[in-house]
């Protein structure tokens, strides 16, 4: 599993993110109002903004501020405008780290992100320095519980999915970014229940973290993920999973 899904796998574990719905909430409703502004204010002819709005319906925001923040990025009300900026740079024993960002002030998010990097063992690059790192995907976890890998390996390689692979309680299923939806359907109609479906970025190959560096490591991603104009944060780490078990961050 990458380690994107591995952290926000044991960050659910933890409860982290429900202890963090507030701030969850208002870097949903900065991407839906983006997404909207940038494409059609129906979900239904807009791949970005239908994933933004299933992502807040599955973390149960609230339809009236989904609706509000739509209204927002078509302009029927006043609102802020963001500048998408993404940061890279390196985390302990050197691991890639790409941030996704949506500020109203680069000045102040570009000193606030090489600060958190400072702080918790890393250092910020120069834009390029590690997006190589990467490529883009759909990523699909699926509850595994008590369900047949071989069917939900039929129905989403069917569906065109690119892999699945089994990693504890759930299933994570790889797509091409722009296939995400049509897989996430067809899983969804096949009686499966969907942890998370995002974009996202995959590392191409990982750095294994162990002992203090597994542990600044994960600190590191929470402080980045915690800053406010910061959307979304990827990393090529892999830590073993009985090592994050154990982790206290």
């Amino acid at each position: 599993m990458s380690g994107h899904s591995k952290w926000h796998s044991i960050r659910h574990k933890k409860g982290i993110v429900d202890a963090k719905r507030g701030k969850m909430f208002t870097k949903l409703i900065k991407e839906i109002t983006v997404a909207t502004r940038m494409g059609d204010p129906d979900p239904e002819t807009n791949p970005r903004l239908r994933t933004a709005v299933a992502t807040a319906k599955a973390a149960n925001m609230p339809k009236d501020n989904i609706e509000r923040a739509i209204k927002k990025g078509a302009g029927e009300l006043e609102g802020v405008n963001y500048e998408e900026i993404t940061y890279e740079g390196y985390g302990p024993a050197g691991a890639a780290v790409m941030v996704e960002s949506l500020t109203d002030n680069k000045n102040r998010t570009v000193a606030d992100i090489r600060y958190i990097f400072s702080k918790n063992s890393g250092n910020m690059g120069e834009s390029g320095c590690v997006s190589w790192l990467f490529e883009k995907r759909g990523v699909i976890l699926v509850e595994g519980t008590n369900k047949d890998v071989d069917e939900l390996l039929d129905v989403a390689l069917e569906a065109g999915a690119l892999d699945v692979n089994e990693e504890g309680s759930v299933f994570e299923v790889t797509t091409e970014f722009v296939g995400l939806d049509s897989v996430k359907k067809a899983i969804e109609k096949s009686g499966f229940e969907i942890v998370t479906a995002e974009i996202t970025m995959l590392p191409k190959s990982t750095v294994t973290l162990n002992g203090k560096d597994a542990e600044k490591m994960l600190k590191l991603m929470d402080a980045l993920e915690d800053n406010d104009d910061v959307q979304k944060v990827f990393a090529n780490f892999d830590i073993p999973e009985e090592i994050m078990e154990d982790l206290d961050f």
